[in-house]
């Protein structure tokens, strides 16, 4: 008897002859666990998990063995790079050790290398080095900054056994309402397709980008939401029921195609549709990923795309999310069953069901002949590709343990996400040069100044050398640090969504500028995760520099002990702010805003949600952004 391994094993052999010997091999059940995607995390100690029913998550044996799955986001932050790496090596003997072929697990996860995430759509750093969310990239306009940003997370990524990367999101920032807009690179659609290019780049590396037949230290992109998912109709996100439909009242459909295009000449290997529906238009009105139209008419046959699609999360199945009920996102399918669903989003041309772990309704469909198995056949070839290319069947199956510990949240990547936090604040403002602020250890003769400070640990001011009070009244500076303004919403899932109005509410405005008016010297900081209205903040700087500068000449100006700055960032830690505020070790913010910033709330509601600067007269435009010398 031959004791040669199946062809399929064998490394030597032609991929295609691999996929070709395995597929055949292949029973329906193992070919339907292929088709999903689900959640995953490990258990206590590193150990294989149990059920988590809070996050609708079956125990991990059942997924793999009963289920035949083999794909899932890893959820919840990274704090042991050793504990999570030896998990995934379990995960795989686990696989070779109770399975028939031994097909490799796949690996993938949400964003999670940014300062300031939504844990609805993506997971905190924990350990991994720390950059500014994706709008401050787009701040920066540098791609070659991205490209590195790419790169660096790429290497963290392969340490813990990471291989997908669900990101970037090409989404355009066009409806400043809209709950997701942080995770964007901006209103721009020519920057964010430069921008999300750059991005595949790093996260594949060029070769696999451009030949896809290697990729054994790559992590492959699924950029997401295709067609882009910016227009959502009054700024509602497409989770929720009330946020289903996307619009085009400008006519303006192409201009969020552009990302995509750019994220597929780039090589992207994996695509994600959006939740929404489009309405109004010449397109069905149902969900994207259940759309023929959109994803075999425009996104398989007119843009060329032959990687893997896969659906958003929770498009089939009614779930309990956090405590909320959380309908499937079955947008304009509502009335279908989830046979009906799962049949409907394979004929629009997808292939792997997001969040879902149904493979039993891929059984039924095919044993009914409501789908050919030739037809499963095309997607699993698709994604049986996807772990072959990334080296999963052979010496990528593993990972080493200590080199996850060297290599994730290394200090050199540290200092690099560090130093992008620093340079991607934005300055809106400086009157009076208030930017950047003296040492705080006064020269001798000099009186110490006070500092007031808000949304700033006091410790890490005060290992700054600075002297803190508790009242503005007392103090000679104040350093506030606040975020964008939002509309609560209920529900463990749907209140981590910011929405709603973009204007800060009376009572806060007064403060703040009591604030401003009292002390002598305030550096005002906004964590823009939507372009908020700072119109009456800056109208009150602006008329205290007025009142400032009246019959004093310049010179006298500048040895007066008043001003204001109003100074903008994309997810930043506190040290990276003092950075700025004190002009240390070059952290000079050089960021450009990257989408308009409306002058009120009106002008926001009255723009089109697809059109790019539409607002009226915006209080400032995209591009803006002062530097400490201008």
């Amino acid at each position: 008897m031959s004791t040669s391994p199946a062809p399929y094993r064998n490394a030597s052999l032609p991929i295609e002859e691999r996929i070709s010997d395995l597929l055949a091999r292949m029973t329906l059940e193992e070919k339907a666990g292929l088709l999903f995607h689900s959640m995953i995390r490990p258990g206590a100690g590193g150990e294989l998990s149990g059920p988590v029913p809070e996050m609708e998550i079956l125990d991990t044996k059942v997924l793999l063995g009963e289920k035949m799955m083999s794909h899932f986001n890893l959820i919840g932050p990274v704090n042991d790079p050793k504990m999570v790496a030896n998990w995934h090596n379990k995960l795989q003997q686990y696989i070779l050790d109770h399975t028939r072929l031994g097909i490799p697990i796949t690996l993938s996860t949400d964003p999670r290398n940014h300062f300031d995430s939504n844990v609805g759509t993506s997971f905190r750093a924990g350990v991994m080095s720390l950059w500014p969310e994706t709008l401050g990239f787009g701040a920066l306009r540098d791609p070659a900054l991205v490209r590195q940003f790419a790169d660096c997370v790429r290497q963290e990524y392969v340490a813990l056994g990471l291989r997908v990367s669900l990101h970037p999101q090409a989404d355009l920032a066009t409806e400043y309402r809209w709950a997701r807009i942080n995770t964007t690179f901006g209103e721009d659609g020519n920057l964010a397709a430069d921008l999300v290019m750059a991005y595949v780049e790093g996260f594949q590396g060029p070769e696999f980008s451009r030949t896809g037949e290697r990729g054994f230290h790559s992590v492959a992109t699924m950029t997401k939401h295709f067609p882009g998912a910016g227009p959502e109709m009054d700024g509602e996100d497409s989770h929720f029921t009330y946020g289903k439909e996307q619009v085009y009242p400008g006519d303006n459909f192409d201009y969020h195609l552009e990302p995509f295009r750019k994220a597929i000449a780039a090589g992207t290997r994996q695509i994600m549709p959006s939740y929404a529906m489009p309405i109004r238009t010449k397109h069905q009105e149902i969900a994207f990923a259940f759309n023929k139209g959109i994803i075999t008419d425009i996104l398989r046959k007119e843009l060329g795309f032959d990687g893997i699609v896969c659906t958003d999360w929770g498009l089939i199945t009614d779930v309990v999310l956090m405590g909320q009920d959380m309908p499937a996102r079955a947008w304009g399918a509502e009335r279908f069953s989830e046979l009906e669903r799962v049949v409907a989003i394979l004929d629009a041309g997808c292939d792997q069901f997001g969040g879902e772990s149904r493979p039993e309704l891929v059984l039924q469909a095919v044993h009914k002949g409501l789908v050919t198995e030739d037809r499963i056949d095309e997607s699993v070839h698709r994604i049986l590709r996807e772990k072959f290319v990334l080296g999963l069947f052979d010496e990528q199956r593993f990972v080493d343990v200590d080199r996850a510990a060297a290599v994730v949240g290394n200090p050199e990547f540290m200092k690099l996400g560090q130093e992008a936090q620093s340079r991607a604040f934005t300055i809106l403002t400086n009157f009076n040069n208030t930017l950047p602020l003296s040492p705080p250890e006064p020269a001798a003769g000099v009186t110490q100044k006070k500092f007031y400070v808000e949304g700033v640990p006091v410790e890490a001011v005060g290992k700054r050398g600075c002297l803190t009070v508790t009242s503005p009244d007392e103090a000679d500076v104040a350093l506030i640090r606040i975020q964008a303004p939002f509309n609560s919403r209920p529900g463990g899932f749907e209140k981590r969504f910011h929405s709603g109005s973009l204007e800060f509410p009376a009572e806060e405005v007064a403060r703040i500028k009591k604030i401003i008016q009292t002390v002598p010297t305030t550096v005002v900081d906004v964590y823009l995760d939507r372009p908020a209205v700072l119109t009456p903040l800056v109208q009150e700087q602006k008329r205290l520099y007025e009142k400032l500068t009246e019959n004093v000449d310049s010179v006298q100006r500048q040895t007066q002990e008043r001003g204001s700055a109003l100074i903008v960032n994309y997810g930043s830690n506190t040290e990276a702010f003092l950075d700025v505020c004190f002009g240390v070790d070059g952290a000079l913010p050089q960021g450009k805003l990257p989408f308009d910033l409306p002058r009120s709330m009106e002008a926001a509601t009255n723009s089109r949600e697809d059109v790019p600067f539409d607002t009226i007269d915006p209080l400032f435009s995209c591009g803006f952004g002062l530097s400490y010398v201008s």
